[in-house]
């Protein structure tokens, strides 16, 4: 039996060595099972730094959608006829209340069933471009500035969809929104009966010369 043992040894440690080798030589072969069509490897290399923290204090009360046809001309050479880019274009704007205006006075107390709030102007907070719903319709005599004549109609665009929203009435609908919307939660959570009113404005003061 001994004898038996000694000659298994041998043949027992190359079983051993041989399965140790095959488990580390296993990962490394993955990549030649199919040669003509091997994993993929990905690499992805980043350094995320957070630059600014804002708190944020803006209720949205209205969204006002836009749609338009835009054309913008560019004059470039004097002998050339004018650079012409058309654009149909879909854009938003959005009225808020910035409640980080709200001050201690702009709160009264009227007794024990009334509540007086002086909220702050509204505020046109965002407007903008729906890049996914606008497009390029046509481009004339480019001159190989296609790229810098389309940003330019889009930002004539974006600056039309303020003027659109202002002109609109998006400061007075937010304000009505306001008194639908806050009311009846201030109401809720107070108890009383709640009148919304407008913030005074500080008077200015002339400079002295």
């Amino acid at each position: 039996m001994p004898k038996l043992l000694r000659r298994l040894l041998p043949l027992l440690f190359l079983v051993g060595l041989g399965w140790f080798l095959w488990t580390k030589v296993r990962p490394a072969l993955a990549d030649f099972e199919n040669p003509l069509n091997p994993a993929p490897r990905v690499t992805v290399t980043h350094n995320t730094v957070l630059q600014k923290v804002e708190a944020l204090g803006r209720m949205e009360l209205v969204r006002y959608e836009f749609r338009d046809v835009v054309e913008y001309k560019k004059s470039t050479y004097r002998f050339l006829p004018d650079a012409k880019v058309a654009l149909i274009v879909a854009g938003n704007a959005i009225g808020c209340l910035d409640l980080r205006k709200l001050r201690p006075q702009d709160v009264v107390l009227e007794g024990d069933s009334i509540v007086r709030v002086a909220l702050p102007a509204p505020e046109l907070c965002v407007w903008q471009i729906d890049h996914s719903k606008s497009k390029v319709y046509s481009i004339e005599n480019g001159f190989f500035q296609d790229a810098e004549l389309v940003d330019a109609g889009y930002k004539y665009a974006e600056a039309n969809v303020r003027r659109a929203a202002l002109n609109s009435g998006i400061l007075a609908q937010t304000e009505q929104n306001a008194q639908q919307i806050l009311r009846p939660i201030l109401e809720t959570m107070t108890g009383r009966r709640v009148i919304l009113s407008r913030q005074m404005q500080n008077p200015t003061v002339p400079a002295k010369r």
